[in-house]
């Protein structure tokens, strides 16, 4: 597949497309020996040879990694300007920079997905594909067979309606209530603000699922690559191949 070699050399990470623009205006760019001046060029990532400054460049390796997010940490790269721990001391031995696919808050726990693949990160956040995420949420009050049914059928919130595609309880812990929902949509704080709609705020809450992909036994703080099961799976949700 042929593609336009700013966007090449954005994949390999040298720069964004608009500078490597330049780089290639400035005669810095060689394809297969030859220096390539026209920003309109397009180059096979598989037969081709792409340099810059003389040394070959290449798209790092695709990295997807599941990791859960502990309680207190902020979903972000880099060091907060408050202060506050961010997931990428949970990821420092990790050689490629993989970034995070969405979001969840900083009280939040569970699955994070993250990856340098942009094209599956954008469809998994492109609401067409209506991927599921599946969340444990202890909330205030015994949430009762008539509060279930009113959740099921949606409310309205400030920004618009939202209806989970499930929620049932798991148990009850004293007065409080275990549910599971699941919602393919992902506004922000919309699990929270949902339920509590309802008159149950959120106590704590747990992401464990994504589509196909399911926290499992990992550890909070730790990761771990996706199979190539989980890779198939995933890919195919989303409507992409997955190839070895």
């Amino acid at each position: 597949m042929l593609i336009r070699l700013n966007r090449y050399l954005s994949m390999c990470g040298v720069t964004s497309r608009r500078k490597a623009d330049r780089l290639i205006e400035e005669g810095r760019v060689r394809v297969n020996g030859e220096v390539v001046r026209d920003l309109g060029v397009k180059i096979d990532p598989e037969l081709d040879i792409v340099e810059v400054d003389g040394k070959e460049v290449k798209p790092p390796r695709k990295r997807y990694i599941i990791l859960n997010k502990p309680c207190c940490y902020l979903t972000q790269l880099g060091r907060s300007q408050s202060g506050k721990k961010t997931i990428e001391e949970l990821i420092k031995d990790i050689p490629e920079r993989v970034f995070p696919v969405g979001r969840l808050d900083y009280n939040t726990e569970g699955l994070l997905l993250l990856t340098n693949d942009g094209e599956l990160a954008n469809r998994i956040l492109h609401p067409r594909y209506k991927l599921p995420k599946v969340y444990l949420a202890l909330v205030k009050g015994r949430v009762t067979e008539e509060s279930l049914r009113k959740m099921r059928k949606g409310t309205e919130l400030e920004d618009g309606p939202a209806k989970p595609d499930s929620v049932r309880v798991v148990r009850y812990e004293g007065k409080n209530t275990l549910l599971e929902i699941t919602l393919h949509e992902g506004r922000k704080h919309i699990v929270k603000r949902f339920l509590a709609s309802f008159g149950h705020p959120v106590i704590k809450l747990k992401r464990i699922a994504i589509g196909p992909l399911k926290i499992g036994k990992l550890p909070p703080g730790k990761w771990r690559d996706l199979s190539p099961r989980e890779l198939r799976q995933l890919f195919s949700a989303v409507g992409l191949k997955y190839s070895d």
